[in-house]
């Protein structure tokens, strides 16, 4: 019987009595044994009769060892001791007699405690229906024994009376059974009452003349036989059990005792399942097998020194021998030893040609297989360069002609001021006199013709990057607070000045949405009007009459296309009433004039482009930089007028640079003192703008590197190469060792060279002499000095 995913619960035919019963309590020694169950095991759970009085004691098995419940072995361990057992089934059962049992056998009274079980033996009607047999538990009324026998669901109640009056000497016209109250009739079979195959049920008997005809206990048995069904209440859920009928099998063999394991902490004893089940037999399918010893055979070797003695003999007076078998022997040619020796070193060296030879083959074959590797990868790296170019200039194709950031412009006015070079020498080299200066006008016309172009492209683009840049600045302002905590999530926390910044950012929102309808726009403006009259004030009257006026022209049924110049208005007055701290509070941590007059003395300087008082932030130093100099802006527009540089490679060079530094030391600070016009000038007049190594010259292929890889990179501790000679130079150990002479000196003297321009910089000329930033000098090589330091 499979018991897959339940538990047993204990659980007794009968209520425990409080007061007992003397004539039971006389018999106690010979009731039924308690079957221990282990709930941990959920697969075909296997009884094992625990002892009559206590737990059964190691080694020591108290059931029938010719008897097994019926179902396949159960592969876990089972303990052989209750103290593992917190549920104990009191178990009932009905024991099937024998075809050849003469019904005239005493019955089986055994009682533990207050609960007393009858078993007797009963016969079915019919071969066919012992197959279908449950499990009937009848009470006695008015003591209230109960009796459990296996009986055929088929068989009627009259043939359940007749059963039991052999068994209490009762007549059946005297017995009466009833079910949950109502009286069974005599014709009904347990199947009219609503009892399956293996099923439970309880009925109650009693008898109708108690006066003449009492219903009276049945004494027990003096011993213990195993019975042929037991029923076991099976938990499923928390608050649900089922009766489960179980059938023991019989077995005529005798199982051994096969050992079992003790736990060392609890003390708890686990016997094998061969010892509580019969072994499934395997299939035959004809193959003869035989077992693991028979299989495997220990094999020892020993060796032992024994008297072996030999003889020999000969024919002599009195003794023959014959010589049938006997063979002639002559001797061989004889070789010295320095003949056997030459012919091992012989045979040595033919070994060794053929080792050699396969070592060679093997030797070819790798270095074969090498070449291909390295072509395929020579290959694959090629093919990439080239995809990686097509790309890029695939990206600077579409910068140019879709130009939208500052570096997109600053591409477009280079490419322009490269083409007025060019063609400018042309002229110069070809034309001469009236034709040039003809050719110069026309060179002017079309770069005039050019720069207008840009210019619409860059006003398309303002436009687009201003309407980035308000709905950024609204996000930033309706954002609520953030902090990471301990355990490095991050805690929000809306305030009343960030709900209020989401409010007007919603209404920004929704008064520039298009394709609206009327009552849609008025909705809107009702809104709008409204949050604005909080605060009364020029600004807030503009915003209300402009709205006033746009709702009636709406009313008046005014083309939108018409109302475009009114809604802008409306936009941009109610922009700049976000903007303001007294009616959006959260705007003013983010505005670039402080609202506090005494923080403009701080950081303020004074551009002599543009005339105006900005903050530090707006202005770029250089190298050699003595003052603030020219802001962003007039840089900007003095490059777009006339040098026309783009500094975008530079820009990501250092950016890598600066990275990389970061990653090497988180202590670097030379390369975040350097500016995109100092690199310029680095990698344009030092280092030529081409790789040390290979003079090779595209921008997009060369970094700049730690010359020594142990010390801090800085303009004098530096070298350009591409990106596969840089990661191949910063696997070195040692430079000096890995160049030549000449190459070393060549690049000291270009170290030297970038100590000179940039000792300009006082923030930079502590660092010259640091010993971080200072590379190792080879012997005989150019030395840096220092100077000397004395003491009074």
């Amino acid at each position: 019987m499979k018991m897959s995913d339940q538990k047993i619960q204990t659980f007794n035919d009968k209520e425990e009595n409080a007061n007992g019963n003397p004539e039971t309590n006389d018999i106690s020694e010979n009731a039924p044994a308690s079957f221990p169950v282990d709930e941990s095991i959920e697969d075909d759970s296997t009884l094992v009769p625990a002892d009559e009085k206590a737990a059964p004691q190691v080694g020591m098995m108290d059931h029938d060892p010719n008897t097994s419940v019926s179902g396949e072995a159960d592969p876990y361990l089972h303990p052989s001791t209750t103290e593992e057992t917190t549920e104990v089934a009191n178990i009932h059962a009905q024991t099937e007699t024998d075809t050849q049992q003469d019904s005239s056998v005493p019955e089986n009274v055994y009682s533990d405690g207050d609960t007393t079980a009858v078993v007797t033996s009963f016969k079915p009607a019919s071969p066919e229906e012992k197959s279908a047999t449950a499990t009937v538990k009848v009470m006695l009324l008015p003591d209230g024994y109960v009796m459990t026998v296996a009986f055929a669901i088929g068989l009627t109640t009259d043939n359940l009376k007749e059963h039991f009056t052999t068994e209490l000497k009762i007549p059946p016209n005297v017995l009466q059974i009833t079910f949950n109250g109502d009286v069974v009739e005599d014709s009904k079979t347990l199947m009219d009452l609503g009892v399956r195959p293996h099923g439970t049920i309880q009925l109650e008997m009693s008898s109708t003349d108690p006066q003449n005809y009492p219903i009276k206990p049945i004494k027990p048995q003096q011993e213990y036989n195993m019975p042929d069904v037991i029923t076991v209440r099976v938990q499923k859920d928390a608050d649900t059990y089922q009766d489960v009928v179980v059938e023991i099998e019989r077995t005529t063999r005798c199982k051994a005792f096969l050992g079992g394991y003790r736990h060392k902490i609890t003390g708890v004893e686990f016997h094998h399942a061969g010892v509580q089940t019969i072994s499934k037999k395997r299939p035959d399918n004809g193959i003869e097998k035989f077992c693991r010893n028979t299989q495997t055979v220990r094999e020892k070797s020993q060796h032992q020194q024994v008297t072996y003695t030999t003889s020999t003999q000969m024919t002599k007076i009195g003794c023959y021998v014959s010589n049938t078998t006997d063979k002639l022997i002559s001797p061989g040619k004889y070789f010295t030893a320095d003949e056997y020796h030459y012919r091992r070193l012989k045979a040595v060296i033919v070994i060794q040609t053929y080792a050699r030879r396969w070592h060679a083959i093997r030797l070819v074959k790798q270095l074969s297989r090498d070449r291909m590797v390295r072509l395929d990868w020579e290959k694959k790296e090629e093919q990439r360069k080239k995809k990686e170019k097509e790309d890029r200039l695939k990206r600077e194709y579409e910068r140019r002609m879709h130009p939208k950031t500052k570096e997109d412009f600053d591409l477009l006015y280079h490419a322009l001021e490269k083409w007025r070079q060019e063609e400018l020498e042309h002229i110069n080299a070809t034309l001469t006199g009236a034709e040039r200066k003809a050719a110069l006008c026309a060179l002017l016309e079309q770069e005039t013709q050019l720069i207008a172009s840009i210019g619409r492209h860059k006003l398309d683009a303002n436009e687009e990057i201003i309407k980035n840049s308000v709905q950024a600045f609204l996000e930033k302002c309706s954002e609520p607070k953030k902090w990471k905590a301990f355990d490095d999530k991050i805690t929000e926390m809306d305030t009343q000045y960030t709900i209020r910044a989401r409010e007007l950012k919603d209404i920004y929102a929704t008064i520039n949405m298009k394709h609206l309808t009327q009552d849609e726009r008025l909705d809107v403006l009702l809104t709008l009007k409204h949050t604005v009259k909080e605060h009364k004030c020029k600004l807030t009257e503009d915003i209300v009459e402009l709205i006033d006026r746009e709702a009636d022209l709406l009313m008046r049924g005014v083309k939108e296309s018409n109302l475009e110049g009114l809604r802008k208005r409306i936009s941009t007055l109610f922009l700049q009433y976000i903007k303001t701290p007294t009616f959006n509070p959260e705007v003013a941590r983010l505005l670039k004039v402080p609202q506090d007059p005494s923080l403009l003395h701080k950081n303020i300087y004074f551009c002599p482009g543009c005339r105006r008082y900005l903050s530090s932030t707006e202005f770029s130093l250089t190298a050699n930089s003595r003052t603030t100099g020219r802001c962003h802006q007039c840089n900007k527009l003095d490059n777009v007028a006339r040098q026309r540089e783009d500094l975008n490679n530079y820009k990501n060079m250092l950016t890598q640079l600066r990275q990389a530094e970061a990653e090497y030391d988180k202590k670097a600070k030379i390369a975040f003192l350097l500016q995109e016009q100092d690199l310029q000038y680095l990698l344009r007049v030092i280092w030529a703008t081409q790789s040390a190594l290979s003079a090779w010259d595209d921008l997009y292929d060369l970094v700049m590197v730690q010359w020594n890889k142990y010390f801090e990179w800085s303009p004098w501790n530096c070298i350009l190469l591409t990106k596969e000679e840089a990661a191949a130079h910063l696997k070195l150990d040692n430079v000096e060792q890995a160049y030549g002479v000449v190459f070393i000196r060549k690049m000291k003297h270009k170290h030297t060279l970038a100590k000179k321009y940039f000792s300009q910089i006082p923030t930079m000329a502590q660092f010259l002499h640091s010993r971080d930033s200072q590379p190792a000098a080879p012997g005989n090589d150019l030395l840096v000095t220092k100077p000397a330091v004395t003491q009074a």
